[in-house]
């Protein structure tokens, strides 16, 4: 699959890197499918979906355990069924990204924690829960 991106140019992406949202992302829904990109070797850490639907919208993604984060939340069974999600060792949580828009490129960059993306690795299908609040245990790390 060939998309334009304005912010990644043209890029070709194996059907194995499409996530798809069946519900879309709140905001974003009739945004369902995204490509799972990792192009800057300098950030290790921080991932893209890249919309198939919409080539000029991207979202930086993390893993929140990197940062020593560990959520607490569960999903209804009605999630569970929406993402196929079976075995908790198929899951992956990641966290939306987000950098304060006027300060340009030095601006902090905050993780939204009360959103975060559950992926189901061996579907390739995802969600966002929405937290009314957020409980998660943090472990500081050196």
């Amino acid at each position: 699959m060939k998309i334009e991106s304005p912010r990644f140019g043209a890029i070709d992406v194996a059907d194995d890197k499409i996530i798809r949202f069946p519900h879309g992302l709140p905001g974003f829904e009739d945004c369902k499918q995204f490509a799972l990109l990792h192009p800057d070797a300098a950030q290790p850490r921080i991932f893209y979906l890249q919309s198939v639907d919409q080539p000029d919208l991207a979202f930086s993604i993390a893993s929140p355990e990197q940062f020593g984060l560990h959520y607490n939340f569960s999903l209804s069974d009605v999630e569970l069924s929406l993402i196929g999600l079976n075995r908790i060792e198929d899951a992956s949580v990641m966290v939306i990204l987000r950098q304060e828009g006027d300060k340009g490129a030095e601006a902090p960059v905050h993780a939204v924690l009360t959103a975060p993306l559950v992926i189901n690795l061996a579907t390739r299908l995802g969600l966002q829960k929405t937290l009314a609040s957020v409980g998660c245990d943090i472990t500081l790390t050196a």
